[in-house]
């Protein structure tokens, strides 16, 4: 969207909120004018008789279109009855009331006695509209608040965007963030070639057992085994197979499983059922990734992968390539080389030219003026 096209959208919204707000406060006025109490009690009794009117009316009429329901005519005469002796005397516009009664006092009636009451209550029911409109300018009102309120949430968010942009685009583009990349990408192709080997040579109870030694660190995100697949691995023979065997064992067919194992429909019911979970077990939560998160953030996790790691790294070695990212989070310049790669990671080759030119900055300020409009419109309402 243009930025004109922007800005007259929010005009749009600030005038119907002022157009509503406006609506909304004479219907408040016309209300207390005639008072908030009286109509009221007018409204009550003045939707009960009409109520009775859409009740009866089409069974009741004798316009020769059709025969007239006694018993419903009956009723009518009794509810009307029980209405009027309960009408308070002090009712304001009591008389259109009686004016009523006396046009029912008729042994057959026809729609234009119901039209006819109607007329005599016209008076009542401009007054009780005020009360209807009261409400429908509120709704209406709230329904614009709304819309202002999700444009605001979306303009937010889009400011947050250009925010993170513009953070971006100060970092350093040349900086040298090989000294950082080549530290980790050493270690994450060690981790990976070394889980690799454990996993296809250790027994799916060992691995199990390493994944489920990682719910004491918050940081190594594995998904823990599934409670009856932990269970049938550490007590069935099966459990010492690898995990690749035993995935091979839940694809044969029952008879030849046999062959292999005490009990095939077990293996199948505790195995087969979580080939998925076995197969999507990677090194993905030991690995650290590109771009690098904070320094402070990456020493965290490098204090928990080294107890991790330790698990399956007999010789050492890929511990000591997670030492050595671990020194390089105490770098001088460590931020200002993970901001850079940050930049390069994220930022297209339209988003730089946008930064290069200042339109990113332009479109920051013009988002801001909008929100400040909208929000300062909101407040010179209040809610209703």
């Amino acid at each position: 969207m243009s930025k004109s096209a922007a800005d007259s959208e929010v005009e749009d919204l600030v005038r119907t909120l002022q157009r509503r707000a406006s609506a909304y406060e004479e219907a408040c006025d016309r209300v207390e004018e005639a008072g908030e109490q009286r109509l009221q009690r007018l409204q009550e009794h003045y939707e009960e008789i009409t109520g009775l009117f859409s009740t009866y009316e089409s069974r009741i009429v004798s316009d020769g279109e059709g025969e007239v329901d006694m018993e419903a005519f009956i009723e009518y005469q009794d509810e009307l009855a029980h209405f009027f002796d309960h009408l308070p005397e002090d009712l304001p516009h009591r008389e259109d009331f009686e004016a009523v009664d006396e046009m029912m006092h008729e042994r057959y009636l026809k729609t234009t006695d119901f039209e006819a009451a109607r007329d005599s209550l016209s008076e009542v029911a401009a007054l009780v509209e005020r009360l209807d409109e009261r409400e429908r300018t509120r709704e209406r009102l709230r329904e614009v608040r709304r819309d202002i309120e999700l444009e605001l949430k979306e303009i937010d968010d889009r400011i947050d965007h250009h925010e993170r942009l513009v953070e971006l685009g100060a970092a350093d583009l040349d900086a040298p963030v090989e000294q950082l990349r080549d530290p980790i990408e050493t270690y994450d192709d060690a981790v990976s070639a070394a889980f690799e080997t454990f996993t296809s040579e250790s027994s799916t109870r060992e691995v199990l057992a390493f994944v489920e030694s990682t719910a004491a660190f918050p940081l190594v995100t594995y998904r823990q085994p599934p409670a009856d697949l932990a269970a049938y691995v550490d007590s069935a023979d099966a459990g010492a197979e690898t995990i690749s065997k035993l995935l091979e064992y839940a694809d044969y067919s029952a008879s030849k499983l046999d062959h292999y194992v005490d009990d095939a429909r077990e293996l199948k019911r505790n195995v087969a059922t979580h080939r998925t979970y076995l197969k999507r077990l990677d090194v993905d939560p030991l690995t650290i990734g590109w771009p690098p998160p904070t320094a402070e953030a990456l020493r965290f996790r490098c204090r928990e992968l080294l107890s991790v790691v330790a698990r399956f790294d007999p010789d050492e070695s890929v511990l000591a390539a997670l030492r050595t990212v671990r020194e390089a989070t105490r770098r001088e310049d460590y931020e200002r080389l993970r901001d850079s790669a940050v930049a390069r990671e994220r930022l297209d080759a339209d988003e730089r030219e946008r930064l290069k030119n200042g339109e990113v900055e332009r479109e920051l300020q013009d988002l801001r003026e909008r929100r400040d409009r909208l929000a300062e419109a909101l407040e010179e309402h209040d809610p209703v």
